[in-house]
């Protein structure tokens, strides 16, 4: 399908770009984790930003401004996934934690290089790097993100017995632009738990994952 097709960058709700080779930190979320209400009012402030951005002329102020603003939207993205006081918690499941844990396992070393992930009880963020395909273009964010989600919520469903959307449409993604900033990203990850008060320390959370050893 064209729309699963590696881009350089393409909008829906929210800016996507996935420059060759890049690293990636992306966050995907049950759907309806977030009230409808307040989910239209971070996708107004991203098109309003967007349109203040396309106006500064110059393009490394303009990169130097989008990063900072698209760090200050994921907080805003993230505080409001871990303050959620309704919406599904599926994810709580450990049936449906490991099925999704698996299912980016199972992609590691096919389609992506899987750096790091947790699991929340309404979300999901994960640091990966797409692979090359033999035509010399990379995995697209799009394809990845339909194999993963399609196979975990056709048996979360079957597990949860019913039917229905399972994941949210559209991921939160985010570019990784150097080892420094890898670093945050992961310690960031792979503390979300502690952050919201599920556990003290973050290796007592059973739904992490690292590549490498940290902290």
């Amino acid at each position: 399908m064209a729309k699963l097709e590696y881009r350089l960058s393409y909008w829906r709700h929210l800016p996507h770009i996935q420059p060759s080779g890049a690293t990636l930190f992306v966050t995907f979320r049950l759907d309806g984790s977030i009230p409808a209400a307040i989910q239209q009012q971070l996708i107004d402030e991203a098109e309003r930003i967007e349109a203040i951005l396309a106006q500064i002329p110059s393009p490394q102020e303009r990169a130097k401004q989008a990063y900072l603003e698209k760090r200050r939207l994921f907080g805003k993205w993230d505080s409001t996934l871990d303050a959620a006081s309704a919406g599904p918690v599926w994810l709580r499941n450990p049936e449906i934690a490991r099925l999704v844990a698996d299912s980016l396992h199972y992609l590691n070393g096919r389609v992506l290089e899987l750096n790091s992930f947790c699991i929340m009880p309404n979300h999901v963020h994960t640091v990966f790097t797409p692979l090359p395909k033999d035509d010399d273009t990379y995995h697209s964010l799009s394809s990845i993100m339909h194999s993963a989600k399609r196979y975990s919520a056709r048996q979360a469903n079957k597990l949860l017995e019913r039917e229905g959307q399972f994941w949210q449409h559209e991921s939160y993604d985010h570019v990784v632009r150097d080892a420094a900033e890898l670093e945050r990203i992961v310690k960031y990850v792979l503390n979300n738990p502690v952050k919201v008060g599920l556990v003290n320390q973050w290796q007592e959370w059973p739904w992490t994952y690292c590549k490498w050893d940290v902290m």
